[in-house]
């Protein structure tokens, strides 16, 4: 039966503008999954490239409440954590998920204030190597140990008198991939506790709380200056809203080991963008320490699937 039969004859049809939603979607399906991973990339170290360019206006501390407040306020809307028929062990979870998200976030804005962005996000990387090597349990694994190791090696400033990179901004980056590595083995456990995102909005609120009082303090008024609030609002989707969203895409149409392959370019992402973006030419060892780390990363991504 046609629907003309049910409903009658037809009004003339009259094009209207499409939905957002639908316009999204059919970009989403356009783009294959693997473009979908490289996008999401992408939009991350753009977003960390506009939020080096603020510390020139604010501290990092600053930057970095400004990111997760506007994000925790984004996600909120989209995906309103509900407390109600928690247990305190979720709560304790999502907690604990919350406040590595903030310390992670603190250490590596305060590790790309010290070191070039493509050096800062290749230490960082070491965390989600440590997690994909301790999941694969293959000797092979030492070389990549021992391979990305060089690459810290080589970026370490042995008795430089004067050097761009400092000890202090590699202990930084250290403590933003532990924090990172942290931040997988939790989101596994918020993830059966915790329907949809709302985990992580809850955890970007706990997050916001976390970072708040130093981040206040550091930033005072200038926080609230229109030009800071936009930058803000821009480094917010970029790092965090746009990409999750993407990401979510992504994996629902490839394997889970295809992604963490392509996520390895990350660090090599990150310095081109330094790059572009901020004018941070690498030297060649530097080059070759990136280099170190992605292939180090690659090789335990492969071999843990």
């Amino acid at each position: 039966m046609t629907a003309e039969a049910l409903h009658g004859p037809a009004e003339p049809y009259e094009p209207g503008p499409p939905r957002p939603g639908a316009l999204l979607r059919a970009a989403s399906d356009a783009v294959p999954p693997s473009g979908l991973v490289l996008l999401a990339i992408l939009s991350v170290q753009v977003g960390a490239g506009f939020a080096k360019d603020l510390f020139a206006q604010l501290s990092p501390s600053a930057v970095v409440f400004l990111r997760i407040a506007v994000s925790a306020v984004i996600l909120g809307a989209i995906a309103r954590p509900r407390l109600r028929g928690l247990t305190r062990a979720d709560l304790a979870a999502g907690a604990a998920f919350g406040l590595t998200l903030g310390v992670m976030n603190l250490s590596f804005y305060e590790a790309l204030a010290r070191l070039p962005m493509g050096i800062a996000v290749a230490i960082e990387f070491l965390g989600p190597l440590g997690v994909a090597v301790a999941a694969s349990r293959r000797r092979l694994d030492l070389l990549w140990v021992a391979l990305a190791g060089s690459g810290v090696v080589l970026l370490a400033p042995w008795g430089a008198a004067t050097s761009r990179i400092s000890w202090a901004g590699i202990a930084f980056a250290l403590v933003a991939g532990a924090c990172w590595a942290a931040y997988i083995l939790l989101s596994a456990s918020v993830g059966r506790r915790f329907p949809g995102a709302t985990g992580l909005s809850l955890a970007m609120i706990v997050s916001c709380v976390v970072v708040a009082p130093v981040g206040i303090s550091s930033g005072g008024v200038d926080l609230l200056r229109p030009e800071v609030l936009l930058i803000g609002l821009g480094v917010a989707l970029l790092s965090s809203v746009i990409p999750y969203s993407i990401e979510l895409e992504a994996l629902r149409r490839m394997p889970k080991r295809v992604f963490g392959i392509l996520m390895s370019l990350e660090p090599a992402v990150a310095a081109l963008v330094g790059l572009v973006v901020l004018g941070e030419v690498l030297q060649a060892r530097e080059w070759a320490a990136v280099g170190c780390v992605v292939v180090a990363t690659l090789g335990a991504t492969r071999s843990s699937g």
